[in-house]
C-alpha cells in the first residue's frame, strides 16, 4: 500500500528554536496514524505544515506521490487535508449548516448562496456520519463533542481525504469518546488517511494502526501498534525509560490550613465541606458535571456561593474576588489554561510576574530586570523547555503553557495552590516533572487541591480523595480504600462493594 501523504526531510526553525529536524511521515488509506511525542516534540509544527499555515524551510510533501507545495491553509484544504483540533475553530454566531460550508458553500442562479442546498447538503453529511443534529441550529448552542461532529462534517464537506484529529477527545465525556471511536471508523471505512494526535495510551492503542514518535524535533521510529507496548513507546518518546511516574512521598501531614463548611451554591453544588492541611495533598474526582471546578473556582472567588464558611488557619474569611483569595493565600491554576491561564501574546516573563506586580517594581515602575529574575527562578524550577522569557507563550507547547501557569501562582509565594486538571493534555514526560514538582511543594509545607479525572493521577498523587457526583460530596477516601474501584462506584453513584 502507497501512502496517500508522505513527508520526508522536513525541518522548520524559529529564531533560537529548531522546531523540526528533517523528519518523516507517512499516512496511508483507511488506516489511523498516531502521533507520539512530548509536549515540544515537534506534532504540533508539522500539524501546521501539514496544513499550510507554517512552510517547511527544507524537505518535501508528496501527495499520491507528487510533490505538493501548500502556500496557505486554502491550499492544503483544497488538496483535501485537514485538521480538527481539541478547541474546534468555528463560529458561535453561525448555524451548523453555514459552519460546513463556509467559503466554499452551493451556489445557485446569479452566483447567489443556494441555502436549500446548503441545508440539504449538511443534513446528508450529518447523517452520514450518525450526528442527529439541526443543521439550522446556532453552533454556540452545542457542547464540545457536537462541534467536533460539525467540524467532522465540514472535512468531509471538502472531500478531505487526509483528516488531523489534534487531542480531540480532551474535553469529551466517555460516551462521547466511544461515539469518536465509532465515527473514526467510519473515517476509516470510507478510505480516509486518519493522523491522530494524542497523549493518552489507552487511546492509541484502541484506535491507531500504525504510530510515529517524534523527539525533540526529530524522527525517532515508525511501525504497526500491534508490534510495540506501551513501555517501549514511552521509551522512544522521552529517551529514557520512565518506570515510576508518581514520585515517593514522605506524606508528612501538618495542622489545618483550609477549612470549608456548608458550602453551597445556588446552581452547581450544596453542602460542601472538607479540612486540607499543610502539607497535604488533597484529590478531587468525579465524573463530567460531578461539580469539581465549580467548586474550585468558587473558594478562587470567580463566582458566588450562597451560603458556607471558609476558615484559613482557624480565621473566618470571605472571599468575593480573585483578589481577596490570593490575599488569603488560595490560587488557581484553570483546567482551560489557553483562555483563563496564560496570556498569549505576553512573554514568559510578563506572564510569571503578571500576579506579582507589587514586587518587581520600584516607586510605580517595574522593573525589568526583577521581572527576570523571579521569572528565571520559578521556571527554572519546573524546567521550562523555551528560547528566551521574552518568548511569546501563546508559540509554547501545552505542557510548557501548563509550567508557566504553575510558575505565575507559585510566585506568590501561596498558602494553597489549586491545580484544575494539572496534567490534562500534556505528555508523559511533562506529567512526570509537574508530579515531581507537586511532591516537591508539598514537602515544602505548600497545601495542594488537585482535581483530576484520571485515576491513576488521583491514587498516585493523593494523600486523601474526595468523590463528588452531581454537585455533591459522596464519600471520601484513604488508605487501604483508595482503590480504583472505590472511586468508579462512588463517582458512578453504585454501592460500594463489599
Amino acid at each position: 500500500m502507497q501512502p496517500v501523504l508522505r513527508l520526508r526531510g522536513i525541518s522548520k526553525s524559529f529564531p533560537g528554536v529548531k522546531a523540526l529536524s528533517e523528519v518523516q511521515l507517512d499516512l496511508y488509506p483507511g488506516q489511523v496514524t498516531a502521533l507520539i511525542g512530548e509536549n515540544g516534540a515537534g506534532k504540533s509544527t508539522i500539524v501546521k505544515v501539514l496544513t499550510g499555515i507554517y512552510q517547511p524551510d527544507g524537505g518535501t510533501v508528496e501527495l499520491d506521490g507528487s510533490a505538493v507545495h501548500f502556500a496557505n491553509a486554502d491550499a492544503a484544504s483544497q488538496a483535501g487535508v485537514t485538521a480538527i483540533h481539541q478547541e474546534t475553530v468555528l463560529f458561535d454566531e453561525l448555524s451548523v449548516a453555514e459552519n460546513i460550508w463556509l467559503g466554499h458553500a452551493p451556489r445557485g442562479r446569479f452566483g447567489l448562496i443556494d441555502r436549500a442546498a446548503m441545508r440539504e447538503g449538511a443534513m446528508r453529511l450529518l447523517t452520514e456520519i450518525g450526528a442527529k443534529l439541526n443543521p439550522d441550529q446556532k453552533l454556540g448552542e452545542l457542547g464540545i463533542a457536537s462541534r467536533h461532529m460539525v467540524a467532522i462534517a465540514r472535512a468531509l464537506s471538502i472531500e478531505a481525504r487526509v483528516v488531523i484529529l489534534d487531542e480531540p477527545t480532551a474535553a469529551l465525556s466517555h460516551k462521547e469518546i466511544h461515539e469518536l471511536y465509532e465515527l473514526v471508523e467510519t473515517l476509516k471505512a470510507q478510505g480516509k488517511a486518519i493522523l491522530f494526535i494524542s497523549h493518552k495510551f489507552d487511546e492509541i492503542f484502541r484506535i491507531a494502526d500504525r504510530f510515529t514518535v517524534f523527539r525533540d524535533g526529530q524522527f525517532v521510529a515508525e511501525g504497526a501498534m500491534s508490534e510495540t507496548s506501551e513501555a517501549e513507546l514511552v521509551t522512544m518518546m522521552v529517551g529514557r525509560s520512565v518506570d515510576q511516574i508518581f514520585p515517593a512521598r514522605d506524606h508528612n501531614i501538618g495542622a489545618p490550613v483550609l477549612t470549608l463548611a456548608g458550602y453551597s451554591h445556588p446552581t452547581e453544588f450544596a453542602d460542601i465541606g472538607f479540612t486540607l492541611h499543610r502539607g497535604e495533598i488533597l484529590g478531587f474526582y468525579g465524573l463530567v458535571g460531578a461539580g469539581r471546578s465549580e467548586v474550585m473556582q468558587a473558594l478562587f472567588g470567580i463566582t458566588q456561593p450562597s451560603k458556607g464558611a471558609i476558615r484559613i488557619d482557624d480565621q473566618v474569611r470571605v472571599i468575593r474576588s480573585t483578589a481577596e483569595a490570593v490575599n488569603a493565600g488560595i490560587v488557581y491554576v484553570p483546567e482551560d489554561r489557553g483562555r483563563q491561564g496564560a496570556v498569549k501574546g505576553l512573554p514568559i516573563f510578563q506572564n510569571v510576574t503578571l500576579p506579582s506586580l507589587g514586587a518587581v517594581s520600584s516607586r510605580g515602575f517595574l522593573q525589568m530586570a526583577e521581572e527576570f529574575a523571579l521569572a528565571r527562578e520559578y521556571t527554572s524550577r519546573l524546567d521550562l523547555r523555551a528560547a528566551a522569557l521574552d518568548q511569546d507563550v501563546g508559540l509554547l507547547s501545552g505542557g510548557n503553557q501548563q509550567k508557566v501557569v504553575i510558575a505565575k501562582w507559585l510566585a506568590t509565594k501561596p498558602r494553597v495552590i489549586i491545580l484544575d486538571e494539572p496534567t490534562k493534555g500534556i505528555d508523559i514526560g511533562s506529567k512526570a516533572a509537574v508530579h515531581s514538582f507537586m511532591a516537591e511543594l508539598a514537602a515544602q509545607g505548600l497545601s495542594i487541591l488537585m482535581v483530576s479525572s484520571e485515576i491513576p493521577e488521583v491514587l498516585g498523587m493523593s494523600d486523601r480523595v474526595i468523590v463528588m457526583r452531581e454537585g455533591r460530596i459522596v464519600d471520601e477516601v484513604s488508605g487501604e480504600r483508595m482503590t480504583p474501584e472505590t472511586l468508579v462506584r462512588a463517582a458512578a453513584g453504585l454501592a460500594v462493594a463489599a
